[in-house]
């Protein structure tokens, strides 16, 4: 049973490459809502 065993890489398991955009999006986001806190408290 153990020869029957899939070994896939994290790429082949993904099914696509892993691209770093989520980090930028949430970053992007959290910076916004913070502007937008800031502006919300001064106004």
């Amino acid at each position: 049973m153990a020869d029957n065993d899939v070994h896939r890489t994290a790429t082949e398991a993904r099914g696509a490459s892993k691209q770093g955009v989520v980090r930028y999006i949430l970053a992007i986001a959290l910076a916004l809502v913070i502007l937008a806190f800031l502006v919300i408290t001064l106004v």
